[in-house]
């Protein structure tokens, strides 16, 4: 089963080549696609002196935003199964044995779930806004899910094939959470690590994207967007 690795970055130069080497020790089959979303960093440097032929690079010339960076990913990725990889360390690739292994059970939706007893907490309102989104989505959707917003997201190719996704910033998760519940498919979920970020480290989520997720899962499930 081949997987295809999609890291959206943008201004993440101090932690590309740890996460790149993380992701290539943590799968065997696999292609790395770097999405360099219009980073005015070192990262396009950091990442030329990167060499392997599992890594190919894509370049936005400006940032558009998390979702426009894995949209160009998708149109190139190749595997059975794709995972999006945030470029920062909060997430740990030593964690896609588990994740991936629902796959060879038949699953087409997996997502990391980082929401149990070892939780770590950088911010309460980052924990609370994931809770309640989870909640809201539940509601909407009739889905048993716990962390909506985790940035561990697997899916079957083919499923992502099926769904068409228009999404920019963040809110590429509420969209293709919404959006293969309303299709039908099941998100299973795994425990996962989690090494949460200060602002200050630079974590970039704000609360006004919180806002924007709320709008997307009520605009897709009541008027199919």
């Amino acid at each position: 089963m081949k997987v295809s690795v999609i890291i959206p970055a943008y201004n993440e130069a101090k932690t590309l080549a740890e996460i790149i080497r993380r992701v290539q020790a943590a799968a065997k089959d696999q292609e790395i696609i770097v999405v360099d979303d219009g980073s005015t960093d070192d990262g396009a440097a950091v990442l030329a002196g990167l060499k392997a032929d599992s890594l190919r690079v894509i370049r936005h010339p400006k940032n558009l935003g998390k979702g426009a960076a894995i949209r160009s990913g998708l149109a190139q990725a190749r595997g059975d199964v794709i995972l999006i990889q945030d470029a920062d360390l909060e997430y740990d690739p030593a964690d896609y044995p588990k994740l991936l292994e629902p796959f060879a059970q038949g699953a087409d939706v997996v997502y990391g779930n980082r929401r149990h007893d070892r939780y770590p907490i950088s911010y309460r309102r980052y924990q609370w806004g994931g809770i309640l989104l989870s909640i809201f989505t539940n509601l909407l959707f009739g889905s048993n899910i716990h962390d909506e917003p985790t940035g561990y997201k697997l899916f079957r190719r083919e499923v992502l094939q099926k769904i068409p996704l228009f999404c920019t910033g963040f809110e590429f998760c509420p969209e293709v959470t919404a959006k293969v519940l309303k299709a039908g498919y099941r998100i299973e979920e795994v425990p996962i690590a989690y090494h949460p970020r200060s602002l200050e480290e630079g974590k970039k989520i704000r609360w006004i994207d919180g806002l924007i997720a709320i709008w997307t899962l009520l605009k897709i499930r009541f008027g199919g967007g």
